[in-house]
């Protein structure tokens, strides 16, 4: 039985999944697809954390399903942007916990993992499922996954 690592960019797939289809992604779904036939080593979901009640409910729906729920305080600055993304902290736990798995997946759409995958792949010796909307998910990164799973049909709500 292969051994996975789920990482789940959760501001990056609801973004995604509402701007391409208007709908929410399905976690349960997405779950039982990413561990089908194999033992999950980590999950971790990477949010932001605006404090209100309905996320609080989301991220405990996550936590019952088997996620980790990493949250980050969002950060609105002087000028009306805001930051609050998880890059750094996903790479950091994909390096650090890529030991322990046969398989990583990655739900995200973001570019900036591509290079992740990629190391991944060649200097730890593991498969990338990039899970991901397929008219949003950077062109690099489904080039540098060892598989590309599109975020649609039943996988959304």
């Amino acid at each position: 039985m292969q051994n996975v690592l789920l990482l789940v960019d959760v501001q990056n797939l609801y973004y995604t999944a509402r701007h391409a289809y208007g709908r929410h992604i399905d976690y349960n779904t997405l779950w039982a697809r990413a561990t089908e036939g194999r033992r999950a080593t980590g999950a971790f979901a990477y949010a932001i954390d605006r404090g209100d009640e309905k996320q609080r409910q989301f991220q405990n729906i996550l936590r019952a399903i088997g996620f980790e729920v990493k949250l980050k305080p969002f950060i609105q600055r002087a000028d009306g942007s805001a930051k609050g993304d998880w890059d750094v902290g996903i790479t950091l736990d994909a390096v650090k916990h890529a030991g322990r798995a046969d398989v990583v997946v990655l739900a995200s759409g973001d570019g900036d993992f591509a290079l992740l995958a990629e190391t991944l792949r060649l200097e730890h010796g593991v498969e990338v499922e990039v899970y991901g909307v397929p008219a949003l998910t950077a062109g690099a990164l489904i080039q540098s996954a060892t598989r590309f799973v599109p975020l649609e049909g039943d996988l959304l709500l």
